[in-house]
Order: structure tokens, then C-alpha cells, then sequence
């Protein structure tokens, strides 16, 4: 999958551009709005506001800090191990500060990650402190086209790149959720 990134400044042209894709066959799940007003976002009942978790880089940061706590867990297990320290108190005491640094590591990594706007968004931030909106859309190969015909009728909206998309089986999982909520009574 990829997501393409659009920029416009008139949420009733994107509430449009979102029921045409869906009427083409792009589910809800894959078509999202990054705005800083969310609460025009929520007046337009169509439209899919990026849930505030994935706006954040929880996800991500939490991901590299996970990396540096294993980095740093193997080195006290090294350090412990080449200094003969291991000979002299046993595995144990090296073994539970390798944990506890690795959980700590990986946990500041997740809280450094809430105070940051989610690596993909970056290079929105002026964009979207200018009062205007991304439209996101994910898609596969083979919708590609249908998006291209639907984004070319409208003039406002502005190509913004394209990024990394969530896997396929996230976006199946999600379209699975909507229709079990629909049949639902």
C-alpha cells in the first residue's frame, strides 16, 4: 500500500473528494483528514479525522527506544560479563538491571513520542498551523487510478507526496470492525 497526501483549505470540497472515493471503492479506513481544527472536521459528518493517537509518534518513538533499551540491556550484559563481575554476584542482578533498563528505555521512548506530531506529518506542520488540511488516502496498487480520476476533478486540492501507508492487514482488520458494527443491533 501508499498513502498520498493532498493539501486543501475548504473541508466542503474534502468531505466531496471522500464520498466520491468511497462511492469508487475505497473504504473509510483508508481515507483520513490531518487538520489543527478539529472541531470543523467534526461538523463535516463524512469526513475521518486522524485519530489523536496515530497524530502523535507514539508508536514510532516507543519502536526506537525499544531499539536503544536492547542496545544498552546487552551492553550492561557485556560490561557485566568482561569485567568478571558475573563470576563474583551471579547473572541475576545483571540480568534484572539489562530488564528494567531495557522497559525504562523503551517506556521514555513512548513519552517522548506523545509530545512529538507523527514522523509522516512533519513536513505538514506549517501547513497545518496555516489553518489549512491534509487529506490522506491509502491505497493499493491497483486503486491508484481511481484515485488519480477522482482527486483531477478538484481544482483545490494540491498533491502533497506520498508516504508510508499502514499494512494491508490493518486496513482488512479495520473494514472487518465497521461491517461487525454495522450488523450489530
Amino acid at each position: 500500500m501508499k498513502r498520498v497526501f493532498y493539501i486543501s483549505d475548504d473541508l466542503d470540497d474534502l468531505e466531496l473528494v471522500e464520498y466520491e472515493l468511497e462511492l469508487s471503492g475505497i473504504s473509510p479506513p483508508q481515507i483520513h483528514v490531518l487538520t489543527d481544527k478539529d472541531a470543523d472536521v467534526s461538523s463535516h459528518h463524512h469526513l475521518h479525522p486522524v485519530k489523536s493517537f496515530m497524530r502523535n509518534d507514539i508508536v514510532h518513538s516507543t519502536e526506537i527506544g525499544a531499539v536503544i533499551g536492547v542496545v544498552a540491556a546487552v551492553l550492561v550484559l557485556l560490561i557485566a560479563y568482561l569485567s568478571g563481575a558475573v563470576a563474583a554476584v551471579g547473572w541475576l542482578p545483571f540480568i534484572m538491571l539489562a530488564i528494567v533498563m531495557l522497559g525504562f528505555i523503551t517506556w521514555e521512548g513512548g513519552l517522548f513520542g506523545i509530545q512529538e506530531l507523527h514522523y509522516q506529518f512533519r513536513r505538514f506542520k506549517q501547513v497545518l498551523s496555516s489553518g489549512q488540511h491534509v487529506l490522506m488516502v491509502d491505497v493499493e496498487p491497483n486503486q491508484e487510478l481511481t484515485l488519480a480520476n477522482v482527486t483531477l476533478a478538484h481544482d483545490k486540492l494540491k498533491p502533497a507526496g506520498t508516504g508510508k501507508a499502514p499494512p494491508h492487514w490493518l486496513i482488512s482488520l479495520q473494514n472487518q470492525w465497521a461491517k461487525m458494527k454495522r450488523t450489530m443491533p
